[in-house]
This record gives C-alpha cells, sequence and structure tokens, in this order.
C-alpha cells in the first residue's frame, strides 16, 4: 500500500491541499465495499493534474493518497456535520454521493473501527497540514491555505440541478481576508465557467478549521465541477481539451492568491 500522503514542500507562503484524490484502499476494506463503490466514483478525479503546474510556483503540495471511502480528511474528527439539515457524506461514508450503499452489508460500522481510521488516516494528515502551516508562517509571517476538490456536476441527493463550473469557499468570508475574497471572486467571475461564491459549498473541516485571518492564515476551497475539465463517463477520463480552457483560470487563481497576501 502507498504512503499515506505525498508532500513536496515549496518556496512560497501557500500550501495547496488535496484531501480527495486518492484511490488507496486496503485489500480487506475493498472486499467489503458495494459493486458499485469499488470504481471509486466519488473521488476527486485528476486533481493533481489540473494543479501540475503549482510545484513551479513554488507551491507546496500535500495530496492523500487513501480514498474519501476509508476516510473523509474533509470532515471534523467528531464528525459533527457541516450542513446541518441537508444531506452529506460522514468522516467514515456509509453511503455514496447518490445514496447507494458503500458497503456490501448494511451493518453500521463501529465506533472502535471510526476510532482507529481516525488514528491512522486523519491524524497524519492533518499533522502534516498543520506542520506546514506553521512552517510557512514561520518563513513568511503568513500561510495561505488552497484546498483542492472537485465533483460530478450532477449530484441530486447533495444539490439541485447542475452544479457551477467552479466554486470558491471562504466560510462565508471567516476563513481568509476580504479582499483576498473579492481578487479571486473577480477571476471566476470573468472566466468563461460559471461560478459561485459560498453557495452549495461554503469550504469543509479543511478551510474552516484552519482559516485564521486574525493570525494571518488564510484558507480558501476550490470545488470543481468535474464536466468542466473531464468526461463525466465509465472510466473518469481526462479531457484535454477541456482542462487547457480551465488551467489557465486556476494558475490565475494561485498567483493572485499569492499576490494578493
Amino acid at each position: 500500500m502507498p504512503d499515506l500522503y505525498d508532500f513536496h514542500p515549496g518556496t512560497t507562503p501557500l500550501l495547496l491541499s488535496i484531501p480527495h484524490a486518492g484511490t488507496a484502499v486496503p485489500e480487506a476494506l475493498f472486499d467489503r465495499l458495494s459493486e458499485p463503490a469499488k470504481t471509486l466514483p466519488d473521488t476527486d478525479w485528476h486533481v493533481p493534474r489540473l494543479y501540475d503546474f503549482a510545484q513551479d510556483l513554488g507551491v507546496s503540495v500535500l495530496k492523500a493518497n487513501y480514498s474519501r471511502y476509508v476516510i473523509d480528511l474533509n470532515r471534523p474528527p467528531d464528525d459533527e456535520s457541516l450542513y446541518p439539515g441537508q444531506a452529506t457524506t460522514g468522516l467514515c461514508p456509509e453511503f455514496l454521493f447518490d445514496g447507494t450503499r458503500l458497503y456490501n452489508d448494511d451493518t453500521p460500522l463501529s465506533d472502535d473501527e471510526t476510532a482507529e481510521r481516525r488514528e491512522r488516516y486523519w491524524r497524519p494528515y492533518h499533522a502534516k497540514l498543520a506542520e506546514e502551516l506553521a512552517r510557512i508562517q514561520s518563513v513568511h509571517g503568513c500561510a495561505l491555505l488552497y484546498d483542492a476538490h472537485s465533483i460530478v456536476s450532477r449530484v441530486p441527493r447533495l444539490f439541485e440541478g447542475r452544479l457551477p463550473d467552479v466554486n470558491l469557499g471562504t466560510a462565508r468570508g471567516a476563513s481568509c481576508a476580504p479582499a483576498i475574497e473579492a481578487s479571486i471572486a473577480a477571476i471566476i467571475r470573468s472566466s468563461p465557467f460559471s461560478s459561485a461564491v459560498n453557495g452549495r459549498f461554503v469550504g469543509g473541516y479543511i478551510t474552516r478549521h484552519y482559516g485564521n485571518p486574525a493570525d494571518g492564515i488564510h484558507a480558501i476551497q476550490m470545488e470543481i465541477a468535474q464536466a468542466s475539465y473531464m468526461d463525466e463517463a465509465e472510466g473518469y477520463p481526462y479531457n484535454e481539451a477541456k482542462a487547457a480552457t480551465l488551467k489557465p483560470v486556476l494558475r490565475e487563481i494561485l498567483t493572485t492568491f499569492l499576490a494578493g497576501r
């Protein structure tokens, strides 16, 4: 099995977190998955490829290698709901985004299994994330956190209609300085893509927990509709032509984030 995460240190104040692109699943757990779950449909497919320019910008990159079906790194360790009253997924999901059962039986996960996964997978990722933010802040006097995600563009269980292509979340303005939100919002609104700011996605645990503008840590979440850079079909193929239009927008967002700290 792979390492829990891949990490590449950078030279700028910006850390790129990619918590949901991992596809590793321990064999014993994979054998328990339902047939629809075994293709890992809710993975943030190709997100590292979308941001493959980040290291050239001097950005630190932290990418998880295990599937969100093992544990969701963007959920609180106590599994408190991030969207009370709305359908969502938990720390150790038991359903796919479309409501299909994740496992081939309906036995609930035990508290012991959830606790074991939290210790083995969740805590090391967050320890590294916190360590790198502290290092960046000690060197640069501030730290910038960009939490990169993607999702299939239509998930009726989670939201109505089609998701906008580019979705910026700042915990409704609490996780970064207003000027940072405004400058990035201006980029996505002037791009060829549909967009939303603090719409269905306002930022998950990572954005909300680490973002602390008063302490010099500015965090945003970027959720990309997969139809804007890949084909939402069996095999989840990357679409070079679509991605070629999106990647310059993402590059402008990262450079603007760096310039506006």
